[in-house]
């Protein structure tokens, strides 16, 4: 994947262990996220995700379970030139403060599956399943 860091503070994406999923994300900026509000955290990133992937902008466990700290929209397409911007909602009672070099998400590259999307004309053209239209705790919750 490459990489292009738009300025000095801009670090690159980084696995800490050779098994780790996701590569840490860091903001290039000092910010704060309200208490129960929302903050776009600017990276100074822009990536190129190779073909037949999209990057997955995902929370850091730490952040969620001390802060209250979480990842809200995060898809990348491959395709996306732009500067990385991470959504980061904070569902505490105090704000909370990002300074340049935190550690605010993580990216993961996943594969995609993009089939081609078509119309029928009749539900009874869909494939049966057993499952059917039951949803939402349908299966149980054990």
């Amino acid at each position: 994947m490459k990489v292009f860091l738009m300025n000095d503070d801009a670090r690159m994406p980084e696995r800490k262990t050779p098994q780790s999923a996701g590569y840490d994300i860091v903001s290039n900026e000092d910010t704060r996220i309200p208490a129960r509000g929302r903050q776009l955290v600017g990276t100074g990133l822009i990536l190129a995700i190779p073909e037949g992937y999209y990057g997955r902008i995902a929370s850091r466990s730490g952040l969620s379970l001390k802060h209250g700290i979480e990842v809200g929209a995060g898809v990348i397409d491959s395709d996306y030139r732009g500067e990385i911007k991470i959504l980061l909602y904070n569902h505490s009672d105090v704000e909370f403060i990002v300074s340049r070099g935190d550690r605010v998400s993580q990216l993961i590259l996943e594969k995609i599956s993009t089939p081609d999307v078509f119309r029928v004309e009749r539900e009874n053209e869909l494939v049966y399943t057993t499952r059917g239209v039951d949803g939402f705790g349908s299966t149980g919750i054990k």
